[in-house]
């Protein structure tokens, strides 16, 4: 039976450790940190939004999900920076770990917000912290820790949540595991492990499923197609959601070569279904544009080739992230895609069944794209200018900009109660 599958403008990667940290791998349970009391009205009334992390700032803007998207609130998501600083700073090994993602994947800069959900009630963030190597869950009312979960290894990255809301998957990198946990305790109910450096996670639609996406070594300077292999393990693995046994492994290389695409990375990226979940749309390190793959043939059906802007060097080694094209979302009805051109400074809607490309809206080192509370458009992360911009998917034309925190990167839709303005702790 088939499975119903569902960076401001500095360019230059700073190497640091790497290969130290990036070798190391630990294990460690959940912390029980005692939950903010939240009154039982609070999520008698919510009201749908976005979250935007600020990656670099350690803060998360709330902002409307459709119309103008007006900044509504903001979070601040280390609260227990002191804390966390107090451990890295007495253990030797860690501090390399957390020196070497300031270093590489953090541009210089500490990595505070990778990834964010809303709990069912609206009552709190959950956050995928890199620098610090956790997931915590913030009381969204007093700003307060509710509890916090170290994952294996020493960096955590892009989370899932599940259909009903109730669990949450986190990718610890450097631990090359999944983590599911549940949302509102923060306990873990289960893992699998991945290949090298996982990265994107998506739940099927009816809950089953689990696709994760290893990436493999993606600060390395070894980016000439000859030098593939020194890249890692990265392959697609389908995780059972209940029993988080491994279900089936996707090696793009395979698939690639087929098509005659030997010298293209096989490190999938941003993905996203078709709402029927038959084909997976999907970038790839260092390619400007994405793949279509048929999940009942299992084959790349289509590729598309998106124009690169003048200017930009061809210099894999100066991609950040190895991440040429970073951001791809679906509009719900599937008529049409949002890619983020990421070194390219751009975004476009893509028509599905044509696949051309619409206007190119001008943006800076956009790092994320997302669909609109309302389904009407892209929302897409200006790391470059520390703001979101909404794209139009009927029109392809850029509607209203919002300015946010520092180094924005992913947008989620969430729900807060209807009067949340902000944290009273904030």
């Amino acid at each position: 039976m088939p499975l119903s599958p569902t960076p401001r403008s500095r360019r230059n990667r700073h190497l640091g450790a790497v290969a130290v940290a990036l070798a190391l791998t630990t294990s460690a349970a959940a912390t029980a940190i005692p939950a903010s009391a939240t009154p039982a009205s609070a999520a008698a009334d919510l009201r749908e939004v976005m979250f935007v992390g600020n990656n670099w700032e350690g803060t998360a803007d709330v902002i409307k999900a459709s119309g103008d998207f007006a900044k509504i609130g903001r979070i601040n998501v280390i609260p227990d920076k002191d804390a966390r600083m107090a451990e890295i700073n007495a253990d030797p090994i860690r501090w390399i770990a957390y020196m070497t993602i300031r270093n590489s994947v953090g541009e210089g800069h500490d990595q505070y917000v990778d990834d964010m959900y809303s709990t069912p009630d609206g009552s709190s963030m959950v956050v995928s912290r890199p620098s610090f190597a956790d997931v915590v869950s913030i009381d969204i009312r007093t700003g307060a820790v509710n509890w916090r979960f170290p994952v294996s290894g020493y960096r955590s990255d892009h989370m899932a949540v599940s259909p009903d809301g109730k669990r949450v998957a986190v990718s610890a990198s450097t631990g090359n595991t999944v983590h599911v946990l549940d949302i509102v305790t923060g306990k873990q109910v289960g893992s699998f492990k991945t290949g090298d450096k996982p990265h994107e996670n998506i739940f099927t639609k009816d809950g089953k499923y689990i696709w994760n996406m290893a990436i493999g070594d993606v600060n390395t300077q070894t980016d000439a197609p000859w030098l593939d292999w020194t890249k890692g393990d990265r392959k697609i693995t389908v995780a059972d959601a209940n029993t988080f046994q491994q279900v089936k492994v996707i090696d793009m290389r395979e698939r690639l070569n087929a098509i005659g695409l030997r010298d293209y990375s096989d490190a999938v990226r941003p993905a996203a279904f078709s709402p029927d979940e038959t084909k997976l749309y999907f970038q790839v390190s260092f390619f400007n544009g994405f793949f279509e793959y048929d999940i009942a043939t299992d084959k790349i059906t289509r590729t598309k080739t998106l124009p690169k802007s003048p200017g930009v060097s061809d210099d894999r080694t100066t991609f950040v992230n190895d991440s040429r094209h970073h951001g791809l979302t679906m509009k719900p009805d599937g008529t049409k895609l949002c890619v983020a051109g990421t070194m390219d400074d751009y975004a476009t809607v893509v028509d599905r069944a044509t696949l051309q490309e619409g206007p190119l809206v001008p943006v800076s080192k956009p790092y994320w794209s997302t669909v609109s509370g309302d389904g009407k458009s892209c929302v897409v992360s200006e790391s470059g200018a520390d703001q979101v911009t909404a794209i139009d998917f009927a029109t392809g034309k850029k509607t209203v900009s919002v300015a946010v925190g520092d180094h924005p990167q992913r947008v989620r839709v969430a729900q807060v109660p209807a009067d949340w303005t902000g944290p009273s702790a904030n």
